[in-house]
């Protein structure tokens, strides 16, 4: 059974957490996820291999906020561009979008994985708490 409450905890935190460590230390990014599906699988009491499923659904949800927020980021910027040059706002605006779509697509395929590789963590951090 999936508890969607530990999972928006776990994806609202895999989403926080990479965006501050993208902005502050891009090399750590990817720890984001991997606490969101660490997170997730802490609140969760399930059998087995319910903590990966659980983890990686956290990370794709996660991954679709963090490119849900590209999206109205480069949209605004698209627009801002647009409305000070006309001619060249329209391209910049279509290639902004192209990527915000490329962005969203790549986040949700990384924040999956690694979401699914911090539930398999946290499954086996509690296995050996429990132990």
């Amino acid at each position: 059974m999936t508890d969607w409450k530990a999972i928006g905890i776990g994806a609202i935190i895999t989403a926080v957490f990479t965006l501050v460590l993208v902005l502050a230390f891009f090399p750590l990014f990817f720890l984001g996820p991997l606490a969101g599906g660490f997170i997730t699988v802490y609140f969760i009491d399930e059998e087995e291999l319910e903590g990966i499923k659980n983890g990686g659904i956290a990370g794709l949800i996660g991954g679709l906020i963090i490119g849900l927020l590209s999206l109205i980021g480069f949209g605004a910027l698209s627009a801002i561009i647009g409305l000070i040059l006309t001619e060249i706002g329209i391209v910049i605006g279509t290639i902004g979008i192209i990527i915000a779509v490329f962005i969203t697509v790549l986040a949700v395929l990384i924040c999956g994985v690694l979401g699914a590789v911090g539930g398999a963590i946290g499954e086996s951090t509690k296995k050996s708490e429990n132990f």
